[in-house]
């Protein structure tokens, strides 16, 4: 299979893979080889692919998934692969999205904070493996 991963800026990954797991808006789905025709709307989180006997790890920032005849292209906001994550950087994030959330007195768009969490804690977990 071949996939893609794209932004508004750049061509994130554009590799043959053996398998792809990702998260959509009603939870996590994988795709094998000669998976059916799927077009699926994308939540936060991360997106695992299977390279022979490695894993690469990438976040997604919601956006939309279509496989069809072998291929594989994500649209997405935002990706990044988690070997180019700064840990300390999205460690800082997360507890600042964490501290508004907390803060009573604070006039905060709780969805807001609650999507910087989801944002942060994906870019940490994107960096568990490697």
């Amino acid at each position: 299979m071949h996939l893609k991963i794209i932004t508004h800026e750049k061509l994130v990954f554009d590799e043959d893979v053996d398998e792809i797991y990702t998260r959509a808006m009603d939870g996590e789905f994988g795709i094998l080889k000669n998976h059916v025709p799927i077009m699926s709307a994308l939540d936060i989180g991360v997106t695992k692919v299977k390279q022979g006997s490695s894993m690469k790890f990438f976040t997604t920032m919601g956006g939309v998934l279509q496989f069809k005849d072998g291929e594989c292209t994500i649209l997405t906001t935002t990706a990044e692969s988690g070997n180019d994550i700064d840990v300390a950087r999205a460690e800082a994030a997360l507890r600042r999205a964490k501290a508004r959330l907390e803060d009573n007195d604070a006039a905060i768009d709780s969805k807001r904070a609650e999507a910087a969490v989801a944002r942060a804690m994906a870019r940490l977990k994107a960096t568990l493996n490697r």
